[in-house]
């Protein structure tokens, strides 16, 4: 019922999560076979699955879905845009069955080339890499890119993606995407990583960025399609004008030869995830900029996992502020949030410094009680931590121009904590193994340790013997210091609108306990974690500006059929097998969508739902898949509306231009290409109801 598959592409655990060895290289630089950047002699926290594990008997739901071994429709290529979907698999779920928003036929593990669907839903390609959205930007042609052409063109490999509302033009949105990193080995004919050409170097930083572009719906047929040349339009590159804010705009630490003055900065790198802000903004995390920078020499270096030789692009031979040699302050630039105003096209975007500098994987915003900002945000490394800033401001409501000015300082003051979780249970009773500990308790509680507090007129440090500009600048190492728990890759982190339960996204440590690493201690589950798991935070008074909070393990991925996985205490033989959760959403429902990353179970990677209250908590199903090589990103959860970013299909080991190992989105003899896809009910319904 639930047949896994061998894993495509690469050998069984020679990658973390089954990730080709060509994801690695180009999107994070190979940071899981680097030597783990945290050595700092923090409590470890795992396994508290145990518990979780010993309430599964008195936890079962009243109502069981089976797992449909078929019944899904795939689209491979644009000339057929929607799904063509087969009937479900005899014994398989009625689609009125599941919590509200997940009443759909799962899709079954696949290793189709293809973006395959549920039956009943129809899809179509967005916008793929390389369509022109500004005035004046040519088509694209795969055989004559040029960094001009691309800079006026959509970006490579998307992945955060939001859809932002357009008063006034009605059927019309604008998209928002980020575009995390590019693969120039599937990018450019005969491609040579030993000595890359400028133009190509310059076209990947014109990949690089974000993206702003209005798109229409066809309400006959339920398509988004892009507006070219809708004046709202807009790409950010590697080289684009952006501003430093905040405590450490102006600090000795972030000036260079090419700005004095320690407030521009040239382009952003590596975008992740994000999230909006409710007053009408977006949120870009600038993640594995590590990768980007050559000849780092410094502790701090080592501490965000920078490299002492050449880098993978070679960017460095072409601009020396890539070459820490040269410019050892420009890394200090990157790894922070980026704020951008979608509605303003002349606008500078502001790298928000009081958010600290880490791996950002996500940003995502809830207001207090009396409307400060509070955003959440993960450190995707093993070992890392998370953190959540708590602004000091209050927004202003309305859509006045003098309201819009204040919002956009908000996230200039305030104070950032980071999370220090403690189980209930003897480190004794903890093996790693998933064991039940002897108070067959699975929950903890947690404290946010305050780090720096940003005002108008300063900062403060609340770290012995860091500055505040060290604090926000070497946010790792502040982590360090003040003891925060050493977590499995945290990355994305979302509350619930409905319930305000926290969400916490902890993709995988294959290290953990492995050899001299450290093993499971409390409150992370398992040894050689290469599935992940996702934690359940409930803050104080379910207040976002408190500083203590209840934790309790939510989901622990992998094959249902195995005795250490976990799905808040639904029936296992009744969920969709899921391998490294990544991104996460929630629908209007308070359902929680989990996107992967790197699936270990032999299924290409997809969309998942969960109910995560009632009767039905835990009830996991599986929404899509993508095609070979790729990853699900972005997630987009309308009522009526999926939208997903298909980031590097047919990224597999030994793939090139000459020797695709996906055909999508646009056949045989096309380049392969990432691209936005949207996913709709056939008859014109919301999702899953």
């Amino acid at each position: 019922m639930r047949k896994l598959l061998p894993l495509i592409g690469t050998p069984s655990g020679s990658h973390p999560g089954g990730r080709s060895a060509m994801t690695c290289r180009f999107r994070c630089g190979d940071a899981c076979f680097h030597e783990v950047p945290n050595t700092s002699s923090n409590e470890y926290v795992g396994n508290v699955v145990a518990g979780a594990l010993s309430r599964r008997s008195v936890m079962r739901a009243a109502a069981v879905v089976t797992v449909a071994a078929a019944g899904a429709g795939a689209v491979g290529v644009a000339g057929a845009p929607e799904a063509q979907a087969a009937p479900a698999a005899q014994g398989g779920p009625r689609k009125s069955e599941g919590a509200r928003g997940l009443r759909f036929t799962p899709v079954a593990p696949n290793t189709a080339d293809a973006v395959t669907v549920p039956e009943g839903y129809r899809q179509n390609v967005v916008i793929r890499w390389g369509e022109p959205i500004l005035r004046g930007a040519p088509a694209f042609d795969p055989e004559k890119q040029t960094a001009a052409a691309q800079a006026g063109q959509f970006g490579y490999n998307c992945d955060f993606l939001a859809l932002m509302p357009l008063k006034g033009e009605r059927g019309r949105q604008l998209l928002v995407a980020n575009h995390e990193y590019t693969d120039e080995v599937l990018m450019f004919r005969g491609y040579d990583s030993e000595n890359p050409t400028r133009e190509q170097v310059e076209i990947a930083w014109a990949a690089h960025g974000l993206a702003v572009v209005a798109v229409e719906e066809d309400h006959r047929s339920g398509k988004l399609t892009p507006v070219t040349r809708h004046p709202l339009n807009r790409r950010l590159t590697a080289t684009s004008e952006f501003r430093l804010t905040g405590p450490v705009a102006g600090s000795d630490l972030v000036k260079t030869s090419a700005d004095p003055s320690g407030t521009k900065v040239r382009g952003t790198l590596n975008n992740c995830a994000g999230g909006t802000t409710p007053w009408g903004t977006t949120l870009h995390a600038e993640e594995n900029f590590n990768q980007y920078f050559a000849h780092g020499s410094r502790a701090t270096d080592k501490r965000y996992g920078i490299g002492t030789g050449t880098t993978e692009r070679k960017w460095e031979r072409f601009d020396k502020r890539f070459d820490l040699a040269q410019e050892p302050n420009e890394v200090h630039r990157f790894g922070y949030v980026v704020e951008l105003d979608p509605y303003d096209p002349d606008s500078v975007p502001r790298k928000r410094t009081a958010l600290g500098r880490f791996k950002h994987e996500a940003a995502t915003v809830r207001l207090t009680h009396d409307g400060r900002p509070v955003v959440y945000s993960g450190d995707d490394e093993r070992f890392d931590y998370f953190y959540k800033f708590v602004g000091s401001k209050r927004m202003r409501p309305g859509n006045s121009r003098s309201a819009h000015e204040h919002n956009l300082t908000l996230l200039d003051e305030g104070t950032l904590y980071v999370a220090k979780l403690t189980g209930d249970s003897p480190a004794i009773e903890i093996d790693g193994t998933g064991k039940l500990p002897k108070d067959g308790e699975f929950d903890g509680s947690g404290q946010w340790i305050p780090l720096a507090t940003a005002t108008a007129d300063g900062a403060v440090s609340h770290v012995e013997g860091m500055t505040a500009e060290e604090v926000f600048v070497f946010t790792r190492l502040a982590g360090d210091k003040v003891g925060a728990t050493k977590m499995d890759r945290p990355e994305d982190i979302e509350p619930n609108p409905v319930t305000g339960k926290v969400y916490v996204a902890l993709t995988n440590n294959s290290n953990r306990g492995v050899g001299s690493n450290p093993g499971a201690d409390e409150a992370n589950p398992r040894n050689a974690n290469k599935h992940g798991h996702v934690l359940e935070l409930t803050e104080r008074w379910n207040r976002p500006e408190s500083t203590k909070f209840a934790w309790s393990l939510f989901l622990v991925a992998g094959d249902p059929e195995d005795p250490a996985t976990y799905f808040a205490g639904f029936p296992k033989d009744s969920v969709s097998p899921i391998s490294c959760p990544d991104n996460v959403a929630f629908d209007a429902h308070g359902n929680l969508w989990i996107s992967t990353d790197g699936s270990a179970l032999g299924s290409h990677d997809g969309l998942f739902g969960v109910a995560t209250r009632g009767s039905r908590r835990g009830e996991l199903k599986q929404f899509l898949t993508v095609p070979r090589g790729a990853e699900t990103c972005g997630p987009v959860i309308q009522d009526r509306r999926v939208l997903v970013a298909v980031q590097h299909p047919g990224e597999v080991d030994g793939a090139s231009v000459e020797k695709p190992a996906s055909t999508w989105p646009d056949g045989p003899g096309r380049h392969v290409r990432p691209a936005v896809v949207a996913v709709w009910r056939a008859d014109g319904r919301d999702i899953g109801v």
